[in-house]
């Protein structure tokens, strides 16, 4: 019975192992393979060439810079999302009821795609755009092609937009499990909800905020979809992330082993990255008596 049972567990999860081999293990060994080679996705043949495309990956400036890009989407991007996902949870979680068919519709963009959120803000924002034209009146020019900051902040916020209704869902969900007694007694003693919501919800709320944190994070180095159907990198590489950088290299300069290195690169420092951001977070559940 028990090799029969240990046979059945297997046969339960032969379609993950077999996902995973075919979709990541091959793929990643493929990828080592590739980076240290000099192919270009169309020669025939394939020349072994070393550590090479590493050290010349290392120097580049287009990886520098594309390394300090996906941070400055990480400072834009999690605040303002985590902005928006706080207001959706709190607000549905004070609804009396049709909590779930309010909930369902804030999840909604998350399910959108980002080919046709990004056309669809690409138009708004173009320069003969409803939004441009309105602004116009005001001498204010939303112009995502040449003004660098604008382009990070539309894009950060229009990710937001598709992820807050996911995260809000999370936060929605760690809000349920505080105890509603607890504010009962702190506005008998005249706390005022602002001091309510900084020194018991927030603390109260670390389990689902470290999660959403991690998630907005690990958002913020992949990044591709809405930076290229928007600005294609610029302007002047504002917006040029690693998975921009990456597709340059392999696709139109018909470098792929060169890419496969910035690629194992951008790999480690996104883990390094997600690994420091975590344990900064963790340290601050610390002083709320969490972990």
């Amino acid at each position: 019975m028990k090799r029969y049972n240990n046979k059945l567990g297997w046969a339960f999860i032969s379609p993950y192992i077999i996902f995973t081999i075919i979709f990541f293990l091959i793929p990643l060994v493929w990828s080592f393979w590739l980076a240290l080679t000099n192919w270009n996705l169309i020669s025939p043949s394939i020349k072994f060439i070393g550590l090479n495309n590493f050290w010349v990956a290392i120097r580049s400036s287009g990886v520098h810079e594309a390394f300090w890009v996906s941070y400055e989407f990480l400072i834009l991007f999690v605040p303002i999302s985590l902005c928006f996902s706080m207001i959706i949870a709190i607000l549905v979680n004070k609804l009396p009821k049709f909590r779930g068919l309010f909930l369902v519709a804030f999840f909604l963009p998350y399910l959108s795609s980002g080919v046709v959120t990004s056309l669809i803000v690409k138009g708004l924002l173009s320069s003969n755009g409803p939004i441009n034209t309105f602004l116009g009146h005001f001498g204010i020019d939303l112009d995502i092609q040449n003004q660098p900051f604008t382009a990070l902040l539309v894009i950060s916020i229009m990710i937001a937009w598709k992820m807050s209704g996911y995260y809000g869902l999370i936060l929605f969900s760690g809000l349920g499990n505080i105890d509603k007694e607890i504010y009962e007694a702190v506005s008998l003693d005249g706390i005022t909800k602002w001091k309510q919501f900084w020194k018991i919800t927030v603390p109260l709320l670390y389990p689902s905020l470290y999660t959403v944190l991690i998630l907005a994070i690990g958002t913020c180095f992949g990044v591709f979809t809405e930076v290229y159907q928007l600005t294609g990198g610029g302007p002047n590489g504002a917006t040029n992330t690693w998975q921009m950088q990456i597709y340059k290299d392999a696709f139109e300069n018909l470098k792929s082993g060169y890419a496969s290195a910035e690629a194992l690169i951008a790999a480690v420092i996104t883990f390094l990255s997600i690994t420091v951001l975590q344990k900064m977070i963790e340290k601050w559940g610390k002083h709320y008596s969490w972990n």
